[in-house]
């Protein structure tokens, strides 16, 4: 995906909605080649365009939220892919640094099985011929790509892993890691339940917010893998609750 691209969708994930010359000034190009921008993001369902404005489409877009802090994703996706070692299997649940991971151990020709509930994850690395994807049934959530409900349970009950990594969308030192949509968090309670360790991947900026969905992972083996620019406060609120810090450089 283009740099330009990356960065108009990083805007509209932060502002939702945006003016049209405004998104051209702020990335120093002509309207018309905004225009044309936009034209393809739209043909790509990741936005629409409404009298002048860019609107984002959907916050759940896969597509659209790896473009978001694109470049400190791939760094903790290639600081993840350390701990996967050549005939590893892996559970891998629907987080965009989670999709990234997975195309960082497939573009390395490493010999792995990811066990997913991600269908964006699945087609991601289709065309991968180290890695084998085994992809979990359940309720299909369009936007996401995912499987979540009960189903989800009943397939995983065939796995038991070292790992499971996952995405979050905050914590909070009272409740821990969360998440925005109360399937997309049982699927990962479920998936921990069949894995040794949980280890999430996150941006630093997450833990200045929370969703409100706890994903409750009791007393789990807990590691997370973040950005260099994780706060102070936050290293020892991670600390405080017994989850390891891993930075990526």
């Amino acid at each position: 995906m283009p740099a330009r691209t990356n960065r108009i969708l990083e805007v509209l994930t932060e502002r939702e909605r945006v003016e049209v010359s405004t998104l051209a000034e702020e990335l120093g190009v002509s309207q018309v080649t905004m225009r044309k921008d936009l034209t393809e993001l739209e043909r790509r369902g990741l936005i629409r365009r409404e009298h002048g404005f860019a609107v984002l489409r959907s916050a759940d877009n896969v597509e659209g939220r790896l473009a978001y802090h694109y470049e400190e994703k791939r760094t903790i996706a290639r600081r993840a892919a350390d701990l996967v070692h050549d005939g590893d299997t892996i559970m891998v649940e629907s987080g965009s640094c989670c999709a990234l991971l997975v195309a960082e151990l497939a573009a390395a020709g490493r010999d792995v099985t990811v066990v997913t509930n991600s269908a964006f994850i699945a087609g991601y690395v289709r065309d991968a011929a180290s890695v084998q994807t085994v992809l979990l049934g359940g309720i299909y959530q369009k936007d996401s790509q995912v499987m979540v409900g009960p189903m989800v349970r009943t397939c995983v009950e065939g796995f038991y892993v070292d790992l499971l990594f996952a995405g979050a969308d905050g914590f909070s030192p009272r409740t821990g890691f969360t998440n925005s949509d109360q399937m997309r968090a049982q699927a990962v309670r479920d998936m921990a339940g069949h894995a040794e360790r949980v280890v999430v991947l996150t941006e630093s900026e997450k833990f200045s917010r929370h969703g409100t969905v706890p994903l409750a992972l009791g007393e789990k083996d807990l590691a997370v893998i973040t950005d260099t620019h994780v706060s102070d406060e936050a290293r020892a609120e991670l600390e405080a609750a017994g989850v390891e810090l891993i930075c990526a450089e």
